[in-house]
């Protein structure tokens, strides 16, 4: 499977401006089976939700985000401030199948406290875990990447890579980097990790999106503080090979 990851820079509370930088970045790799984008990638990163979040039901990016999917045949992700029909704010991570034309979603669990994210959003109870093309994606956004045992490998929980899309700030540079390759490692799994680069009123952000392999190995990587796509095959028999040569996942603690 073909995966390329863009790193945006991101215009604030701008997701006309967005979606058309978006799709003149996809013009670089245009034939991917799944595109990648960061958390928020249409507004940038709004913890205070008020005049920023699109309504869901009337929301121009995910309309966007269909109409791309369906018209390339294929897949594509990332997160958007929606304020949903119940009138409450979400975090949530949309995947795309363009090929069934199927719409899924994960809400973001472990909302940024620090950043007081958890005020105005309501965080999501549940997993998601996609199947497309044979893949078993598990869907994380931004924060959720410090809580290991919220993706861990289970019985219940069993996927073959891990999407993880961010706005991940310079700061903290160091620690993106550290638990990307331990996610990995650790589920035996593929990470994907879109960041995006850029400044808003709150942060600067490098980047350094990456997909990674089952071992921890960087298969491919965005330059820092560029805005770019960078794209990599993927492919089961790797996680399959790696389990199974060392099957670290069946000494697994339960929790």
């Amino acid at each position: 499977m073909k995966i390329s990851i863009i790193q945006l820079d991101i215009v604030w509370n701008n997701p006309l401006q967005n979606i058309s930088k978006v799709e003149e970045i996809i013009k670089q790799q245009p034939n991917s089976d799944l595109y990648v984008l960061p958390e928020m990638w249409a507004t940038g990163f709004a913890t205070e939700p008020l005049g920023v979040a699109e309504d869901e039901s009337d929301s121009c990016s995910l309309k966007w985000m269909q109409d791309f999917a369906n018209r390339q045949k294929c897949a594509i992700c990332g997160s958007l401030a929606i304020r949903t029909d119940d009138g409450t704010y979400r975090n949530r991570h949309y995947f795309i199948n363009g090929r069934s034309r199927k719409v899924e979603y994960y809400d973001k669990h472990h909302l940024f406290t620090y950043g007081k994210e958890d005020k105005f959003y309501q965080s999501g109870e549940d997993h998601t875990i996609v199947d497309y093309e044979g893949f078993r994606f598990l869907l994380l956004t931004c924060y959720d990447l410090r809580f290991p045992v919220w993706s861990r490998y289970a019985d219940a929980l069993r996927f073959d890579a891990i999407i993880c899309v961010a706005n991940w700030p310079f700061s903290r540079q160091n620690a993106w980097q550290i638990l990307t390759r331990a996610r990995a490692i650790e589920n035996q799994a593929y990470l994907i990790a879109c960041n995006r680069v850029g400044k808003d009123n709150y942060c600067s952000y490098l980047g350094l999106s990456a997909v990674i392999n089952p071992i921890g190995k960087t298969l491919i990587h965005c330059q820092p503080n560029k805005e770019s796509i960078a794209t990599v095959e993927i492919d089961l028999e790797t996680v399959n090979h790696y389990r199974n040569k060392f099957a670290v996942l069946e000494d697994r603690d339960l929790f």
